[in-house]
């Protein structure tokens, strides 16, 4: 019977992070979408309604220019008599007028938020009207003054005799902005709780966009899983039935023809190694899908495990002349199963024995930093090139270089490594200097 694999409650890790990633790209770029056509839209309303205002401004300082002779007339007559500039109410109906007001359009302003003055060719203010009066010299143009609390039009009034301009003066129309910026105000605020409520709505959609994606690669994936664990499971049976035949062939090595004892040698050698592999195949499979079972865990103390390698591959180490140097700590335990912990530094201290040339060094230490322990397995290999880095722990691969050191190698004990660590509360990290060596580091949480 097939191996089962259930994963439809719980994604694997690889696709849950491929999710974040889409999802966390997805809202990246609504909200850039979102920000960029915010600002435009709150700028163009903003352009709009200064707009309007430095138009109204303008025909008011438009219309006001063809009293700036007279106003200049009377401002000096004014100082004639008594020394000081003119309001233009107050001399309004004995200069300008004989009926009763002004007939233009600033002869009521009287609000605090608008205000009209005529300058003479030196900006010196020989008249105005209305309360609003800012205190800087005339400057043809748009000008915010007062940190933007009032917005002023100034344009320059100009008399032609004998086909020449001559400058008589200049018009400045002011007015507050308190009431554009309350309207620019409640856009903000607008444009903010409705930012909220788009960024809120997208988050849901993307949400639902992401796993509807990500449900044919989850498929495809889930598929792969079930096929890797029911080829490895169904090819159990026959490499078993050919490793068997193989060894008894071998008992009786007097039936054997010696022309066909290196072939019976070559059979049985591919046997036990595509039973690594399947058996390798199969606990990856296993250990991808979120409803493995965890196995009987208990308090292991890594040193002794440690030691327990050392004496298995001491004599591996002694045929290529690889000095072993051990730096372990006692009494350093921590929680999981004896036997995923034994194939996970046993990989390592292999991985580094192999890649090692005759005569170099292993070294496999161990320390503790806070609440967690770091063991350590460094050699002075072949190393790896940094491109090749965050590779090292897919499975099948393996560098050029590696592959013609290691040939018998399936290329998924790393990946074997790594599996183990994760499972165990772990995290298995590699540093590497082409023609150096290569440090493996696992770190895993100590039991107290």
């Amino acid at each position: 019977m097939a191996w089962v694999i259930d994963s439809n409650n719980s994604p694997n890790p690889k696709t849950k992070a491929l999710r974040w990633h889409l999802l966390l790209s997805y809202l990246a770029v609504m909200l850039a979408i979102f920000s960029v056509s915010t600002i435009a839209v709150y700028h163009f309303f903003r352009h709009s309604l200064y707009g309007q205002l430095d138009q109204r401004l303008e025909g008011l300082a438009g219309a006001a220019s063809h009293n700036l002779m007279a106003i200049r007339k009377q401002s000096n007559e004014s100082r004639q008599h008594d020394g000081k500039a003119p309001d233009v109410y107050a001399n309004a109906q004995r200069h300008l007028d004989n009926d009763g007001d002004l007939d233009i359009p600033w002869q009521n302003l009287r609000e605090a938020n608008q205000g009209v003055e005529w300058f003479d060719p030196n900006s010196q203010r020989v008249g105005h009207a209305g309360t609003l009066l800012p205190d800087v010299p005339p400057r043809p143009g748009y000008q915010m003054l007062h940190q933007g609390r009032i917005r002023t039009v100034t344009i320059a009034a100009y008399s032609s005799n004998t086909g020449q301009q001559h400058l008589e003066g200049y018009i400045r129309t002011s007015e507050e902005t308190t009431e554009v910026e309350g309207t620019l105000n409640q856009l903000r605020w607008g444009l903010g709780l409705g930012g909220i409520v788009v960024l809120c709505l997208t988050g849901i959609g993307g949400v639902w966009l992401t796993r509807q994606s990500l449900k044919p690669i989850e498929q495809s994936f889930d598929q792969l899983k079930q096929f890797t664990a029911d080829a490895s499971h169904e090819l159990r049976s026959p490499l078993t039935a050919i490793k068997t035949s193989v060894e008894v062939l071998q008992a009786y090595p007097e039936r054997i023809h010696p022309k066909d004892v290196k072939k019976i040698a070559a059979i049985a050698s591919a046997a036990t190694q595509m039973t690594h592999l399947v058996e390798d195949l199969l606990l990856l499979a296993r250990m991808d899908t979120a409803t493995y079972p965890t196995p009987d865990w208990t308090v292991v103390q890594l040193s002794d495990i440690l030691q327990e390698l050392l004496l298995l591959l001491e004599l591996q180490a002694l045929e290529k002349q690889i000095a072993l140097k051990v730096d372990l700590m006692p009494s350093v335990c921590v929680l999981g199963n004896t036997q995923q912990l034994t194939r996970l530094f046993g990989n390592l201290l292999e991985n580094g024995l192999q890649y090692t040339p005759d005569g170099g060094r292993v070294t496999l230490s161990m320390k503790q930093i806070e609440r967690a322990v770091i063991v350590s397995v460094e050699d002075t290999g072949i190393g790896i090139d940094p491109e090749h880095l965050a590779l090292v722990f897919d499975r099948f691969w393996r560098a050029d270089r590696a592959r013609s050191r290691r040939e018998k190698g399936s290329g998924l004990g790393l990946a074997i490594a790594k599996a183990i660590a994760q499972r165990h509360h772990g995290n298995i990290t590699v540093r590497s200097q082409p023609g150096v060596g290569s440090c493996f580091q696992v770190c895993l949480p100590q039991v107290q």
